[in-house]
């Protein structure tokens, strides 16, 4: 079992999400700076709404953007260079593949539904060291993410971090955070798989 971080790693969310926070200002007033938003993509919702609407405000706006989130987020979306070919690669060698995400699990199946991405596990609604939880009950060999959050959670889960910069943290931030390597996106994946560990069927942990 090989477990993906979702946005930034295999599909590029930020149209999406840019579009879905445009219309949460639309509906609300509040102003939000949607480049500054897609910059940093990677914690949790309520983390991002909390930088701009008042605490009592904030789960109601959690609510209306998932609201919003199917209508406007996800036929932007689009895949990024090496995902389908990464997955294949795991299925190849006979492992499968989980995707672990801060999104909620509905909206991340949505995507890969829409992108047409088959992975085996969808857990969603979990964070850094929450990721590391999920990955070490799943068995998991390896975390592939583009968040130095994403490295934090296979450190914890004594999996192989593996990062790459398609997203918002670079190269040496990832390296800080505990990645083993850094990839520039998933096209080096396959080799990086191919040379470095063998996978198979998950070996739960109840």
């Amino acid at each position: 079992m090989i477990g993906f971080d979702l946005d930034m790693t295999l599909l590029d969310t930020r149209a999406g999400i840019a579009a879905t926070f445009r219309e949460v200002t639309a509906r609300t007033g509040v102003h939000v700076d949607v480049d500054l938003v897609v910059s940093r993509l990677g914690p949790p919702l309520r983390h991002e709404l909390a930088e701009w609407f008042p605490p009592a405000e904030v789960e109601d706006a959690v609510t209306l953007y998932r609201a919003l989130y199917p209508s406007y987020a996800i036929v932007p979306t689009v895949e990024l260079p090496g995902a389908r070919a990464a997955i294949d690669a795991v299925r190849a060698a006979g492992g499968r593949v989980a995707v672990i995400t801060s999104k909620l699990g509905r909206l991340a199946e949505m995507h890969l539904s829409h992108a047409g991405l088959a992975v085996d596990e969808v857990h969603g609604n979990v964070f850094a060291e929450e990721k590391g939880v999920v990955l070490r009950s799943l068995g998991a060999r390896a975390m592939v993410g583009d968040h130095v959050a994403d490295m934090r959670a296979g450190v914890v889960a004594g999996v192989h971090p593996i990062g790459v910069t398609s997203g918002p943290c670079s190269r040496e931030e990832l390296l800080s955070a505990g990645a083993e390597t850094v990839l520039p996106d998933l096209r080096a994946f396959p080799a990086w798989l191919d040379g470095t560990i063998s996978v198979g069927p998950a070996q739960r942990v109840d």
